[in-house]
């Protein structure tokens, strides 16, 4: 007995030994529209389910929990002991000690940061290792935005209640973001962009520290690399102070030194986290008994950069983190203090040191509270030299130029994101640099939305595998049949796309000339000139993840378009969305279910057209 399968314009005679063919699955029973809007939003907002723990618990247990996830202390809280104690107790001095160099001074911002606006977010946070304080790129963020509204030398109290109501604002953005959990904005900012806005803001902050590296008195307020060099060249015969440079270049190359052994044997990460601790006493005694500061000396400087090095991975709830960040620079702007956020620095040092909870952040804060209070009118001779030098030395690991190169090996676009950020910043101004990272990011997106990429199948020999044939050159072409796979969703935002391109494709007698264009990223709107009849066109849609009314409205011109020159139009491996739309649009029903298989081979088996010849 033999089973006959009818095409439009061709027949083929399959015998019962021949392989199974299978059939696409039926579309399942529409859900209504409020089911499928709840499911859509369970899925982008909710898809880690939050509301878990509370499921089937009594109404006292949910209020436990509930408690337990404002304030996490109050879980890992209850089996403390004393051996965890001892782990963030070092770590708590560890980097403390990598924290007070960066804050000597009275009547500084950052004075009441550690030990004031840690606190909070110590109580409400899930990292056990996120160290929180002030960072680099905020702080030169926030003073050029702040400089630009007010004159911090002649207007200082101002200026303070200016950062610190910037402060309360962005504290209520992150914690209505992370509230209504729209963390997932932030990946707008691709990798390559992040890289390179992060070099240039290093080389930025560097620059700026020139004046108290080399005693600048007279120095630029901008921050273009042009303007810098140009105030730090024009200074240079009567405004540079050499026992200055002296003491700023040896201690940069001490902190330079000891953060390459840090690097290089990690049991040794304790000597790059205490030498900004110890060139600080250092520098502030030698000054103190040789009187360098009646020289020219320049003591008394308030550092505005703080490191922020490379990041360890964490599996966290980024909207809670948020939250807590939020509600700590609110409540950090109603006590004296600016905008902070994780140091990645602090972070990988509290991580090497050992640190078992949040307590580390709480012995920070206290370490650093008590230096502020007590000590730092021992830090009375302490010269700007050196502060410059620990914002060189530690900004430095801000320049990955290994990630640039590997940007640059693996997506030439990429780079392009990359370059952009960081001249932007370099050559312009940090707020320009991070518009234009944020540009070029969503310009990537929307380019990959709109020119999708597309593939024409060959099989492998040997195999019933169809793959694109510029990647397999030794991919057969199937004498008769155009199949061609479509590598992304089709939305409206694709579907005027047309572009067209020629490519020869082989056939048994003849040579088919077919312009391609993508119409609905779907392969198109085809202008098909075949030179042998009852050919066929197969559409692999296996990446495509789901289709609007644009995409299915084109598939419908494509039909008509073939059907006027009797080619067979084949559908291939549609998804379970897109299945479900070809059949709710009526397109299913338009070109026949025989016409839609699971995979190419089964479309090939059943309708390529019959030749009288084998294929090799």
């Amino acid at each position: 007995m033999e089973t006959e399968i009818t095409g439009a314009a061709t027949t083929r005679i399959h015998s019962e030994e021949s392989p199974y063919v299978h059939r696409v699955a039926a579309p399942s029973r529409q859900t209504g529209l409020l089911k499928e809007f709840r499911a859509t939003v369970k899925e982008t907002f909710f898809s880690d389910e939050p509301l878990r723990p509370f499921k089937d618990q009594t109404r006292s247990r949910k209020c436990v929990l509930g408690v337990e996830t404002l304030f996490p202390i109050l879980k890992w809280g209850r089996d403390y002991s004393l051996s965890k104690f001892k782990g963030d107790l070092i770590a708590g001095l560890t980097i403390a000690s990598l924290c007070i160099p960066q804050m000597t001074f009275r009547n500084s911002i950052e004075n009441h940061i550690q030990s004031l606006n840690s606190m909070p977010h110590s109580v409400s946070k899930r990292s056990r290792d996120l160290a929180i304080g002030p960072v680099a790129v905020v702080s030169l963020l926030l003073g050029t935005q702040l400089r630009n509204e007010i004159n911090p030398s002649t207007h200082p109290a101002d200026y303070l209640r200016l950062a610190f109501t910037a402060t309360f604002f962005a504290g209520i953005t992150q914690f209505t973001l992370g509230f209504f959990r729209l963390g997932f904005l932030i990946d707008f900012l691709s990798h390559a962009a992040i890289v390179g806005f992060m070099g240039g803001a290093a080389i930025t902050i560097a620059l700026q520290q020139l004046k108290g590296l080399l005693g600048i008195k007279n120095f630029t307020t901008k921050t273009d690399i042009v303007s810098v060099m140009r105030s730090v060249w024009s200074s240079v015969h009567h405004g540079w102070n050499w026992p200055t440079i002296v003491i700023g270049v040896s201690f940069l190359a001490l902190l330079l030194f000891a953060k390459y052994i840090g690097k290089k044997k990690k049991k040794l990460f304790w000597v790059a986290a205490i030498a900004p601790l110890i060139s600080v006493i250092m520098a502030t005694f030698l000054v103190y008994i040789t009187h360098a500061d009646k020289h020219g000396v320049q003591i008394e400087a308030i550092a505005i950069g703080r490191t922020f090095a490379g990041a360890k991975d964490y599996q966290l709830d980024g909207n809670k983190e948020m939250v807590a960040l939020g509600t700590m620079n609110v409540i950090g702007s109603l006590t004296s203090c600016y905008v902070t956020t994780g140091s990645f620095s602090r972070s990988a040092v509290n991580f090497m040191a050992g640190c078992n909870t949040a307590v580390s952040n709480m012995v920070m804060s206290c370490v650093v509270l008590l230096t502020l209070e007590v000590l730092t009118p021992l830090f009375k001779y302490t010269p700007n030299a050196i502060l410059a030098s620990v914002i060189i030395s530690a900004v430095v690991g801000l320049i990955d130029v290994e990630a640039a190169i590997l940007i640059w090996k693996i997506d030439k676009f990429d780079f392009v994101a990359c370059m952009g950020a960081f001249f932007g910043v370099v050559f312009v101004s940090v707020e320009i640099g991070l518009l234009i990272a944020v540009a070029i990011s969503f310009a990537k997106i929307l380019l990959q939305v709109t020119r999708p990429r597309t593939a024409l199948l060959g099989k492998l020999p040997r195999t019933s595998v169809y793959r694109n044939i510029q990647q397999y050159p030794d991919a057969l072409k199937i004498p008769g049949v155009l199949i061609v796979r479509v590598d992304s969703a089709i939305y409206f935002s694709n579907s005027n796309y047309i572009k067209e391109r020629e490519t020869e494709v082989s056939c048994q007698s003849a040579q088919v000339l077919v312009a391609l264009g993508l119409c609905c990223v779907v392969l198109c709107c085809v202008k098909a000139v075949w030179y042998e009849e009852n050919g066929v066109a197969i559409f692999c849609l296996a990446a495509v993840t789901d289709i609007d009314t644009s995409g299915i409205n084109a598939l419908e011109e494509l039909y008509k378009s073939l059907q006027k020159k009797e080619i067979q139009l084949v559908i291939a491996n549609p998804g379970q969305v897109v299945i479900e739309k070809l059949h709710a649009s009526g397109f299913a029903t338009l070109i026949g279910d025989d016409k839609i298989f699971l995979t190419v081979a089964d479309a090939v088996q059943t309708c390529a057209p019959t030749t009288g010849t084998e294929e090799p």
